[in-house]
C-alpha cells in the first residue's frame, strides 16, 4: 500500500479528463429530472481538488483511483445507473449481451461501480491513514475497511431519505433498487468485498 510520488501534471490531466466527461454526460441527457442529483459530486470534487490537493497533497496513484471511480460514477449518473446500456455495447461488439450470458434479469452496473469504490478508496485512504493518521499498515487497512463500510452505509441511507423527501418518480430512478429489497445490503457487501480483496491479494503477492 505504498503511496508512491505525486506529479501535479499528471494528476491535472486527470482531473481534466474526468472535467470532460462530465461535460459529454450532459449532452442528450436522457434523464435530466436526476442530472443534478447524480453529477452534483462530482462537479464539486472537481472544483475543490486543485485547492485540497494543494492542502492535503496525495499520491498521483490515489488522485487516479478517485478519479477513475468518479469517472465510472458519471457514466453511471447519465443513464440513472439502472439504464446503463452495457448489455447493448456487447451486443453490438459480439453479438450476444451480458444478461443473455449470465442470465441476469436486472441491470448490475450499480453493482459494479459499489464493488469499484471499495476496490480503489483503499489506495487513497491507506495513504491519508498513514501519511496524516500515523498509523501502520494494519491500521491503515482497518481505517479503510471502516471508511468503506461508514460511507456506503451513509450512503444508503441518504438514498432512503431521498426517497421519503422526493418525488415517486425522481426517487425511483435514483435510488435505482430495481425491486430488490435487499439491494441496500448487496450494495454494501459488494464495497466491502472490493476493499478486502484489493487488501489481501497485495499481501500474497509479496509472500
Amino acid at each position: 500500500m505504498t503511496a508512491g510520488s505525486a506529479r501535479p501534471e499528471a494528476q491535472k490531466r486527470l482531473l481534466g479528463a474526468l472535467l470532460v466527461l462530465l461535460l459529454l454526460a450532459q449532452i442528450d441527457q436522457p434523464y435530466p429530472e436526476v442530472a443534478l442529483l447524480q453529477h452534483f459530486p462530482t462537479m464539486l470534487l472537481i472544483v475543490a481538488a486543485p485547492w485540497l490537493l494543494r492542502r492535503w497533497p496525495l499520491s498521483t496513484a490515489s488522485v487516479a483511483c478517485i478519479a477513475l471511480f468518479m469517472a465510472l460514477h458519471t457514466l453511471g449518473g447519465r443513464y440513472a445507473y439502472s439504464n446503463v446500456p452495457y448489455d447493448d455495447w456487447a451486443r453490438s461488439l459480439t453479438g450476444t449481451s451480458f444478461s443473455d450470458a449470465f442470465g441476469w434479469t436486472r441491470n448490475h452496473y450499480d453493482r459494479l461501480v459499489h464493488f469499484a469504490f471499495g476496490a480503489l478508496s483503499v489506495i487513497p485512504i491507506a495513504e491519508i491513514a498513514r501519511r496524516w493518521g500515523g498509523l501502520g499498515p494494519r491500521g491503515a487497512a482497518f481505517a479503510v475497511l471502516g471508511w468503506v463500510l461508514a460511507i456506503s452505509c451513509l450512503y444508503e441511507i441518504f438514498e432512503w431519505l431521498l426517497t421519503i423527501v422526493a418525488a415517486g418518480e425522481t426517487a425511483d430512478r435514483y435510488n435505482g433498487q430495481q425491486g430488490d429489497i435487499w439491494d441496500a445490503q448487496k450494495d454494501m457487501a459488494l464495497a466491502l468485498l472490493g476493499a478486502i480483496l484489493v487488501l489481501i491479494i497485495p499481501r500474497r503477492d509479496r509472500r
